[in-house]
């Protein structure tokens, strides 16, 4: 039974990583504006822009180097013009979101696993994101208080695992997380909690007393896996909050994307797998770029993201490499990129 009333954990008045939220960068001029590259505004899309807004916290733009437009972070969050070109094979569903949905939030692809769309709300929008286009306001797990998700889980007894996705989860007050999990409780099969989030690494302020006391609390092994995919975006901050993360119990694993002028060398790469291991993070996905509608011009082809993956293991230790990987829709599970290749051609 999912607790009416607040738990402890609510908070009544906002707190400093809630405040950093609303203070985030939402103009892309304004942004281009603080790196001092006012020069590439005529580069800029307002019809991207307006379908996918920026938003980028001020934190993680302190973390883009001044004066660089192929900043690595940068990159990531800018609406350019690119995004406007149509590409054969890029659509708005580009991992078969839409034929897993299952009702009130619940995304159910793999054996043993259930994945809830939490939230819409992300900290920041990364324009390659495999969601841009999903439809948040149909199918949201958090709405009317979990129930319909918390019904669907308790009903299937082949699941051992929840995964909170969204969006981004912890863009939830621990009192609505709390909501769920105290339901979650009640449920035997239910063994493990996964969180996918990118929170931790561009507003590390949300990894506060509040979030690791919930954490604590929960009593399932907790895997939570943050979302890097260059070594700049890991500063001093950042590392505190993953060894408060870490200190709480939980493990600790990254999953980046393949981003053509963002981490496309294998110095790129092992930079990020070794700043992260640093950080107490081991890498666990490098996916190829899932391939939705306005992300084409960051693709890297598979037969250099092979080379570059084969490179990158005769340079780290095996459990310094991430696992090379494809979303393929009405698979079993993420299809190891050689595999994935051999499928497609053969």
């Amino acid at each position: 039974m999912i607790p009416a009333a607040p738990t402890p954990l609510q908070h009544s008045e906002p707190r400093r990583w809630q405040a950093l939220w609303r203070d985030a960068v939402r103009d892309p001029r304004e942004l281009l504006a603080l790196l001092g590259l006012e020069s590439l505004a005529d580069g800029l899309s307002d019809a991207a822009a307006a379908q996918f807004p920026l938003r980028v916290p001020r934190g993680f733009v302190a973390r883009m180097h001044y004066g660089d437009p192929a900043d690595p972070l940068l990159r990531q969050v800018l609406p350019v013009l690119d995004e406007e070109r149509l590409v054969p094979g890029f659509g708005l569903d580009a991992v078969g979101d839409a034929a897993a949905r299952r009702g009130g939030g619940v995304i159910h692809k793999y054996n043993g696993r259930a994945l809830l769309i939490a939230t819409g709300s992300c900290a920041v929008n990364c324009r390659y994101c495999f969601r841009r286009h999903y439809p948040y306001a149909d199918d949201i797990a958090a709405a009317a208080g979990w129930r319909e998700a918390v019904a669907l889980i308790a009903g299937d007894a082949s699941i051992h695992e929840v995964i909170l996705s969204g969006g981004d989860p912890l863009s939830l007050a621990e009192h609505k997380l709390a909501e769920l999990t105290d339901a979650l409780r009640a449920i035997p099969h239910v063994r493990r909690l996964r969180i996918h989030t990118r929170l931790p690494i561009v507003l590390p302020e949300r990894v506060d007393a509040g979030l690791l006391d919930w954490l604590r609390g929960l009593p399932w092994p907790v895997a939570l896996v943050v979302h890097a995919n260059h070594a700049n975006e890991f500063d001093a901050s950042v590392d505190a909050a993953m060894a408060a993360l870490r200190a709480a119990g939980v493990t600790l694993l990254n999953q980046a994307v393949l981003l053509r002028g963002v981490n496309d060398s294998v110095e790129a790469l092992a930079n990020l797998c070794e700043r992260g291991h640093e950080a107490g993070v081991l890498p666990y996905y490098l996916h190829q770029l899932d391939r939705v509608a306005g992300a084409a011009h960051f693709e890297v082809d598979d037969a250099e993201a092979l080379a570059l993956h084969a490179a990158l293991a005769a340079r780290l230790p095996g459990y310094l490499v991430p696992k090379l990987v494809r979303e393929i829709a009405g698979q079993p599970g993420k299809t190891p990129l050689a595999q994935a290749s051999t499928a497609a051609t053969g």
